[in-house]
């Protein structure tokens, strides 16, 4: 299974205790994270730390703005000196969704611990020895934590309860989704893989004007690949995807649950040979030519715990929005307007 709250949720680090009633954090004048509020005053004044606002409250915690701003310094060490160039919008949202997302973890993490859900010590070397290849080693890692202020023990304590939140959310999914025998037939009966050429024309970071006319660019190559002219070639002509561009915008046997939703759906749905319409995804605008399909060839038995698996993983977004609703509810979860 996919580890999910990589997915879910914002990479907040933080040390805080669940098991009661919390304390709310406030800055310490002289101490860098009270200088960094009183610095971004002066951009949001929402930051005073003399105010320590509060962002959301529940019937355990509140989430602050001091909170707020010792977790992105805990986080983020010197970097965030990146901050004080941001505007007033831009940082009024980003101190918004660290808070929300900052609470929805309390929440998690206070059920984890009420699950009484354990970290071994192995998980978290696993996670740290991925950093430490990440990063061109453990020396490198030590260095890039020093060089941004940040301490070793912060991270592994951090590393200890994203693990004990993601146990728990496996344990829930894998307790809360069943696959019944009509599903794993159907599943099964599905073409398993698709091989596919597209072409991409890239939309991120692109304002509304400048979306039509890739839009208009997109509609003229569809019109020229449905009149017959060859889509690799127009791929590697055209196509701004660099992970496929050289060979044709091909992707070949990719199964379901590899790309993201609006392909995944042309690529299994398309009849094979023909060419979808104008594709949006996050990445932009896409048109598909739909190369080959298969259907599992491995007996039932022997492939049933890999479907039921998959079956999980597809409906894992709706099942933890469920459960973050529960959560919240009971944990009577607001957010203040301020």
């Amino acid at each position: 299974m996919n580890r999910f709250i990589i997915v879910m949720l914002l990479p907040i680090l933080v040390l805080l205790g669940c098991s009661k009633e919390q304390k709310e954090i406030n800055l310490e004048e002289g101490t860098p994270e009270f200088q960094l509020a009183k610095d971004l005053t002066s951009i949001l004044p929402l930051l005073d730390p003399a105010a320590n606002t509060v962002l959301i409250s529940t019937n355990t915690f509140k989430v602050t703005t001091g909170e707020i701003i010792q977790t992105l310094v805990s986080n983020m060490g010197k970097r965030t000196d990146q901050l004080k160039t941001f505007d007033e919008e831009r940082l009024k949202m980003i101190v918004d969704e660290n808070a929300v997302k900052l609470a929805e973890r309390k929440l998690l993490l206070a059920a984890a611990s009420k699950a009484k859900i354990s970290v071994a010590p192995e998980e978290i070397d696993k996670i740290l020895e991925m950093q430490y290849s990440r990063s061109g080693g453990e020396e490198k890692f030590l260095q890039i934590l020093d060089e941004n202020g940040i301490d070793l023990g912060f991270v592994k304590k951090s590393i200890e309860m994203d693990i004990q939140v993601q146990n728990y959310l496996d344990g829930y999914f894998t307790n809360n989704i069943p696959a019944s025998e009509e599903d794993v037939q159907n599943a099964y009966n599905n073409d398993k893989t698709a091989s596919v050429r597209h072409i991409l024309l890239l939309t991120q970071e692109k304002n509304e004007d400048e979306k039509k006319k890739i839009h208009k660019n997109m509609e003229e190559i569809l019109s020229r690949a449905k009149s017959g002219e060859d889509f690799a070639e127009l791929a590697k002509t055209y196509s701004e995807d660099p992970g496929s561009k050289d060979n044709g915008g091909l992707y070949e046997n990719f199964g379901r649950g590899q790309m993201v939703p609006p392909f995944e759906e042309a690529a299994f749905s398309v009849p094979i040979g023909e060419i979808s319409e104008i594709v949006e995804t996050s990445f932009g605008y896409h048109i598909i030519k739909v190369v080959d399909r298969k259907k599992e060839t491995r007996p039932l038995d022997e492939v049933r715990s890999e479907i039921e698996a998959q079956l999980r993983q597809s409906k894992q977004n709706d099942v933890y929005l469920e459960l973050m609703n529960q959560l919240k509810e009971k944990a009577s979860f607001k957010i203040i307007e301020n």
